[in-house]
C-alpha cells in the first residue's frame, strides 16, 4: 500500500502546479457538463413551430427527434424536410414554460444554430406533450391570431381568372387530421393549365370578421389555425364572395383589374397578381419588370417573363406578356 500511494505521489509531483489545478477544475466541471442538456435553463418546450407567420408548420416530433441525439443543429428546410413558404426567409420559434409557469417563445432565424442547451430534457424528449395554443405568436400578439379561431366558409382552388370550388376535398383531407402539400394533384384537377395556381380559404373569425388564407400551388397547409380542422364541420355556406370576396380588392366598373400575373421561367413562377393590383392606378398600370418590383427571384439566373390577364376599363379580358428589364404598360 505504501509503495502505491509513493507512486501516486510521484505522479503527481511531475505535473507543474498551475497545469493540475486547471485540469482538476476540469474533471470538476464534467458532471455538471453532462447534465446540461438535462437541466436547461428551467425551460421546458410546449411546442416547435417552422415557417413564417403566413404559414408555417408544426416541427415538435422531428425536433424531438434531434433532440435526442443531444447535439446542435443548423437551421435549414432540410432539417425539416420541408419549405412551408418558399422563396421567405423562416424562422424555427420554440414555445416554452418556464419553473415559473410563464411562457416565453425563443427565434431561430434560418441558417443559424440552434441549441438545446437553455432547455429542460431537451435529450430526454419528455416535452412537447401540448401545453401551447397560442399559434405562431402567442394568441394574437403582434397582430396575428390564436389557432383554432378561424371556421372555415369556403375553399377555392385556381388563379383569379379560373377557380373551382374545392371544400368537399378539403374536408376529406382535413379529416385525416394532417397537413398536405398543395397542388393539382392534391384536387385532381387544374382550372388553369400553365398557370401558378393557388388554394384560398375563406374564414371567419370567433369575432364575426372575415379573412382570407392564401397557399401558393406547391406550399404546405396546415390546420392548425382553423376551428373543428379534423371534424369537417365547417363550409357549409356562409360565403358568397367568390374568389377575391365580392369586392375585387376593391375594383369599380371602369377600373383596370389584373385578373391573374405570374412572374419567372419555365415550372419556376411566382403568382404576383395581388401585387400588380396594388400597383394599379384606377386606368393604367405602368412598371418595370425587375426582380425589385417583386421583392424576389423566382428563377436566379434565368431571364424571366412577366404574363398578366386582366380586364381593360369596357370589361374585355385580355393577355399581356414582358421580359425582364423591360417596361410593362398596361391602360
Amino acid at each position: 500500500m505504501h509503495t502505491t500511494m509513493l507512486h501516486r505521489g510521484q505522479w503527481a509531483a511531475r505535473w507543474p502546479l498551475p497545469l493540475l489545478a486547471m485540469l482538476l477544475a476540469l474533471l470538476a466541471c464534467l458532471p455538471a457538463q453532462a447534465q446540461r442538456h438535462d437541466e436547461g435553463d428551467g425551460w421546458r418546450i410546449l411546442q416547435a413551430r417552422y415557417g413564417t407567420a403566413e404559414r408555417h408548420v408544426d416541427v415538435t416530433d422531428r425536433l424531438r427527434e434531434l433532440a435526442r441525439e443531444d447535439r446542435g443543429f443548423k437551421l435549414t428546410n432540410k432539417t425539416f424536410g420541408i419549405d412551408p413558404d418558399p422563396g421567405r426567409v423562416k424562422t424555427l420559434r420554440i414555445h416554452a414554460r418556464g419553473s415559473d409557469g410563464r411562457t416565453r417563445t425563443f427565434e431561430y432565424r434560418e441558417g443559424s444554430q440552434v441549441d438545446g442547451g437553455r432547455f429542460a430534457g431537451w435529450s430526454g424528449g419528455g416535452w412537447g406533450q401540448g401545453g401551447w395554443n397560442g399559434g405562431w405568436s402567442g394568441g394574437g400578439s403582434g397582430g396575428q391570431q390564436a389557432e383554432g379561431e378561424y371556421e372555415i366558409l369556403q375553399a377555392r382552388y385556381g388563379t383569379a381568372r379560373r377557380n373551382i370550388d374545392v371544400t368537399d376535398r378539403l374536408r376529406e383531407l382535413a379529416r385525416q387530421d394532417r397537413s398536405f402539400k398543395m397542388g393539382n394533384k392534391t384536387f385532381g384537377t387544374d382550372p388553369d393549365p400553365g398557370q401558378v395556381k393557388t388554394l384560398r380559404i375563406h374564414a371567419r373569425s370567433e369575432r364575426g370578421g372575415t379573412r382570407t388564407f392564401e397557399y401558393r400551388e406547391g406550399s404546405v397547409v396546415d390546420g392548425a389555425m382553423f376551428s373543428g380542422w379534423s371534424g369537417g364541420g365547417w363550409g357549409n355556406g356562409g360565403w358568397n364572395g367568390g374568389w377575391g370576396g365580392g369586392s375585387g380588392g376593391g375594383h369599380q366598373a371602369g377600373e383596370l383589374q389584373i385578373l391573374s400575373a405570374s412572374y419567372g421561367a419555365g415550372s419556376r413562377q411566382a403568382d404576383v397578381t395581388q401585387r400588380l393590383q396594388s400597383m394599379v392606378n384606377g386606368r393604367f398600370l405602368e412598371l418595370p419588370v425587375s426582380n425589385d418590383v417583386f421583392g424576389y427571384d423566382p428563377a436566379p439566373e434565368t431571364p424571366k417573363m412577366l404574363r398578366v390577364t386582366y380586364r381593360d376599363t369596357e370589361g374585355r379580358v385580355r393577355t399581356v406578356t414582358a421580359s425582364e428589364r423591360q417596361i410593362l404598360r398596361i391602360r
